[in-house]
């Protein structure tokens, strides 16, 4: 028989960490991987969107990534020494600084905000980043609530949302797409 799917364990609203810990749905820590989970997946249709091969390799190391950071997450921290969870490094910060500079030498200096706007995989890429920024707010709350989060995971998810924000202005310009220039509106 083939593995199912439901389990329905979670029917009464409670679901398990990783190491066994029940917890509510609601649990901030099941909010806070939900969330990576949920910008994994935006990172995936921004894959499948982009053309360019080096950004589309970039992306699929991303998203293995955020698979670390979401089974470290889902892990009850009391449990986590007794457990084999992949890690961070200091290293993976490094790839994305690298690859943030190199995309911004590629482009003309912001002389103005944009709006995320243009073509619909630079407005994908820019939804990807407001969801890295929520995640990365949630496990900052986390750490001010004192629930364990690796520090790692909050500079990693900074930085993401920055290597995005680089992204959809590195995409907009591969694609020959203007940036448009928030002009606010000033009273009279």
């Amino acid at each position: 028989m083939a593995f199912k799917i439901y389990t329905k364990t979670g029917d009464l609203g409670k679901t398990s960490l990783i190491g066994g810990t029940k917890v509510p749905k609601n649990n901030i820590r099941i909010e806070s991987y939900g969330t990576v989970d949920e910008l994994n997946s935006y990172i995936g249709l921004c894959n499948d969107l982009i053309e360019n091969t080096a950004c589309k390799n970039e992306l699929k190391e991303i998203q293995d990534r955020l698979f670390t950071i979401g089974s470290s997450l889902a892990c009850d921290p009391a449990k986590e020494i007794l457990l084999s969870i992949p890690d961070l490094v200091p290293e993976d910060i490094v790839f994305l600084e690298s690859k943030i500079d190199s995309m911004m030498n590629a482009l003309e200096p912001m002389k103005f905000f944009i709006l995320p706007s243009g073509h619909t995989t630079v407005s994908t890429i820019h939804i990807a980043r407001c969801v890295c920024r929520r995640a990365e707010r949630i496990c900052v709350h986390m750490q001010e609530e004192d629930i364990f989060v690796e520090p790692i995971i909050i500079q990693y998810l900074n930085r993401l949302s920055d290597y995005l924000f680089a992204l959809a202005r590195y995409v907009a310009h591969l694609l020959n797409v203007p940036e448009t220039p928030w002009i606010p509106r000033v009273k009279k």
